[in-house]
């Protein structure tokens, strides 16, 4: 599927507000957009002992389904090779997990944001 101008502009947007919801809470943003050949992760972060990849997903609306919805069992996989590769070149972490950070958009100025911790374990489909 082919994304249009629109689309990319609230998904920046909806990352920059990721990253500093997550910089309020404690967490330091160590890469943003990191890639591993065609694979991405939006945002690679620590706090304490662990390293966080996070998926955000940013919605104009959650009408259908909330964005963290859309973080199927595919898109899991991708960002678990990525992941693995990731750790290869920095391996000082004791754990590791997946997070996924959903916005939705009410109006320019307006969103709600949900932070869901440890929202999969690689390999394991609910």
């Amino acid at each position: 599927m082919k994304k249009n101008k629109n689309n990319i502009l609230l998904g920046v947007k909806g990352e920059n507000l990721a990253s500093e919801y997550l910089i309020n809470k404690g967490y330091s943003i160590l890469f943003r957009n990191w890639r591993f050949k065609h694979k991405e992760v939006d945002l690679i972060c620590k706090k304490g002992k662990y390293l966080i990849f996070v998926e955000v997903k940013t919605r104009s609306t959650d009408y259908f389904q909330k964005p963290y919805q859309n973080v199927e069992a595919k898109k899991q996989e991708l960002l678990a090779e990525a992941a693995n590769a990731f750790i290869e070149n920095y391996s000082d972490f004791k754990e590791v997990r997946f997070d996924v950070v959903s916005i939705v958009f009410k109006s320019d100025l307006s969103y709600n944001i949900e932070h869901i911790i440890e929202a999969f374990i690689p390999g394991l489909n609910y």
